[in-house]
């Protein structure tokens, strides 16, 4: 199955007429059908009128209920993978500004419990201090002063006990040269900070350690219920269980080699002593 980016998280209302249709073709009442998937009537109708996004599972459980052909089961998974998976280009984001995608985040993470931060090249912004802040937004064209406070605000939901964070940081990532060698040194010891608030585990990895799989891209898990993964031009949302899942099965795995509390601090320190010996 291959598609466009620009189809991603499109196709919901059309999903929904052809899951009517099929609940209908079967002779089925909402009551009925509702009891086949052994769900409730309510949230068949939710998903008929477009008001609630069906998972690949509940999509599944349709299908059998309604005995579908092979040819619209297809059709229709093809759909349901569409609308569970959300393409936001680089681009589009500028266009309608950085400060206002700062302000998506810190609602993401509002009423998120546990984020999960696989961080592959570049620190991300939670972790940032002011100079790798601005550094990390002075490729774009536009102003980002509002971005950068953007930043640097959200840093506050660190400090929520009710909230865990866990970041995973390669060393290519910690290490990656986006501002001068006594502020990268700085960012480091940051870093080390961070690893005391309680409500936070924060894991380095050293080049050369081995890592289950092969990493491909920066990625964020809110709780188990959204992916995102950062591409050169842009970033995918996942919706769909199954893709979390495998996301969250690759961050356990990276999880277990990581080097945490002090371990990680000493990693960390010998890294900012490397910036300041360099100057």
């Amino acid at each position: 199955m291959t598609f466009g980016p620009e189809q991603l998280g499109q196709s919901t209302e059309e999903l929904a007429v052809l899951l009517k249709g099929l609940r209908k073709g079967a002779g089925l009442s909402g009551d009925r059908l509702a009891k086949r998937m052994n769900v409730s009537q309510s949230k068949v109708s939710r998903i008929e009128n477009a008001k609630a996004q069906p998972s690949l599972v509940d999509v599944e459980q349709w299908l059998r209920a309604t005995d579908a052909s092979p040819e619209a089961a297809d059709r229709i998974m093809t759909l349901a993978r569409l609308a569970n998976t959300q393409w936001r280009d680089l681009r589009s984001l500028r266009r309608t500004g950085l400060g206002s995608r700062q302000a998506e985040l810190k609602a993401l993470e509002a009423s998120s419990v546990h984020m999960r931060y696989f961080l592959l090249s570049m620190i991300t912004g939670l972790l940032a201090t002011p100079d790798y802040a601005r550094a990390s937004l002075s490729h774009s064209p536009a102003d980002t002063s509002k971005a950068v406070a953007g930043k640097l605000e959200r840093q506050q939901v660190l400090h929520d006990a009710s909230k865990r964070f866990t970041f995973l940081i390669t060393e290519q990532a910690a290490r990656f040269p986006l501002i001068k060698r006594h502020a990268m040194a700085m960012q480091l010891d940051h870093l080390a900070s961070l690893t005391y608030l309680p409500n936070v585990r924060l894991g380095v990895i050293p080049v050369g350690t081995f890592l289950p799989g092969t990493p491909l891209n920066t990625f964020t898990a809110y709780d188990d219920r959204m992916v995102t993964a950062e591409l050169t031009t842009g970033s995918i949302v996942f919706r769909d269980a199954r893709d979390i899942r495998t996301y969250l099965d690759d961050f356990a795995g990276y999880e277990a080699q990581m080097l945490f509390d002090d371990a990680a601090r000493a990693k960390l320190g010998e890294w900012s002593a490397t910036c300041r010996s360099d100057l």
